[in-house]
């Protein structure tokens, strides 16, 4: 199977133009993470509490990580496994018992 076909798309992300490469089929989701992003820093300038453009993309990112993490669902309780693996242990402890009275 070939590599995938790379493109170039030119982006505006706060009015500034950025040329971006990536694979052809991920073409959508990258514009409509642009899209987002730009979404996001414009929110972020027009309250007027961060200034600089640095500072939006980092208070941004910081927001969008927030938004992703939050949503994840919560891990699994280890210790809900924990005792399954241990009680998987105890049977085979019990099987492995007998299986040394038949020698």
């Amino acid at each position: 199977m070939p590599p995938p076909r790379q493109i170039s798309l030119d982006v505006a992300i706060m009015g500034r133009e950025f040329r971006i490469s990536c694979p052809e089929e991920e073409r959508e989701g990258l514009l409509a993470a642009v899209s987002y992003l730009d979404r996001k820093m414009r929110e972020i300038r027009d309250t007027g509490k961060v200034i600089g453009l640095e500072r939006i993309a980092i208070m941004a990112a910081l927001n969008i990580t927030h938004d992703y993490l939050a949503a994840r669902p919560p891990a699994a309780d280890d210790s809900a496994a924990r005792g399954k693996v241990e009680q998987l242990n105890a049977l085979l402890d019990a099987a492995l018992a007998q299986q040394d009275n038949l020698f």
